[in-house]
């Protein structure tokens, strides 16, 4: 696979209103997929975004400042019958983060369910690489989530890829279980598997990054790479630590970095381990910044 492959990401994107302390409260936009197809694109992949948000002023303004990222959102559903998420995000002095959430009525709960969702399916079907992530299961009904599993078969049919990321929220879920056993039925038609040390051990699934390697099937055909925070990366059972320490302003949208930088970096051709190293890059950008998908700056670590 090379940068010039189709990729499409889908799942949730949400407004988000953010702020530190002693500061006002900031309208953006975040979503753990639409975060890294906007690194992705930063980077100069081709990126599609299949979901759905509402058909308001503001969900129109969204489409457009994604589409000016250089994300393709043909793949995007405006639909009237429903609105766009809403989440806000509190930082603390360290950087640590708290979330409220405002998405019962969300669009992307049913962007299986429209008049335009075979359209969408068909497109996305013609993917090279297609990446969804645990919230994006979390976040649909049960139907929804074997749509989208089928969407998995039908790009690997095709002779594409999948990469999935195990993001786990618990409020999402009636519990752990339940996420565990759709979290298997993803791993098992990923070719990349992205989870995160701290979401695993909260499932109740891992004790160490080698034990959720393990479990995610590393070694067995897929490329897994455990996130571990401040840590670094395990990757191929090697410890790839940050290259530099970065003084945390915003948490926000760390992971989501890091599997931009690393998926761009291997579509370019870079060893897991130098892909791991320009995750932790951008990450480490990402995290100076406030916002989950800071604007772009002349200190943005985009490109391989």
């Amino acid at each position: 696979m090379a940068t010039d492959a189709t990729i499409t990401v889908i799942g949730e994107a949400m407004l988000e209103l953010s702020r530190g302390a002693g500061d006002g409260w900031n309208l953006r936009y975040g979503g753990d997929v639409i975060n890294t197809a906007i690194h992705l694109a930063r980077a100069g992949t081709r990126v599609r975004f299949a979901s759905a948000i509402g058909a308001d002023p503001m969900s129109e303004e969204l489409r457009k400042a994604w589409a000016g990222e250089g994300v393709d959102t043909d793949l995007l559903i405006g639909t009237a019958a429903r609105t766009t998420g809403l989440y806000a995000i509190e930082t603390d002095a360290t950087g640590e983060r708290s979330f409220h959430y405002w998405r019962g009525e969300s669009a992307a709960r049913a962007m299986f369910d429209l008049p335009e969702s075979s359209a969408m399916v068909d497109g996305a079907a013609q993917s090279d690489l297609l990446y969804f992530s645990l919230i994006t299961l979390a976040i649909l009904p049960e139907a929804g989530r074997e749509k989208l599993l089928a969407l998995c078969a039908a790009v690997k049919a095709r002779g594409g890829r999948i990469a999935f990321d195990g993001n786990y929220r618990p409020r999402l879920w009636s519990d752990a279980a339940t996420a565990c056993a759709w979290r298997d039925r993803a791993i098992a038609l990923c070719d990349i598997g992205l989870p995160t040390l701290a979401d695993e051990v909260e499932m109740g699934e891992a004790d160490d990054a080698a034990d959720a390697a393990a479990r995610w099937g590393a070694g067995e055909g897929r490329e897994i790479v455990v996130k571990l925070g401040a840590e670094g990366c395990l990757v191929d059972g090697e410890l790839v630590a940050p290259p530099a320490t970065i003084e945390v302003v915003d948490s926000s949208g760390a992971g989501d970095a890091f599997n931009g930088g690393y998926l761009y970096a291997r579509l370019a051709g870079a060893a897991p381990r130098d892909a791991a190293l320009a995750g932790h890059r951008l990450a480490g950008w990402n995290i100076g910044r406030r916002g989950a998908i800071p604007a772009r700056d002349d200190a943005a670590p985009y490109g391989y």
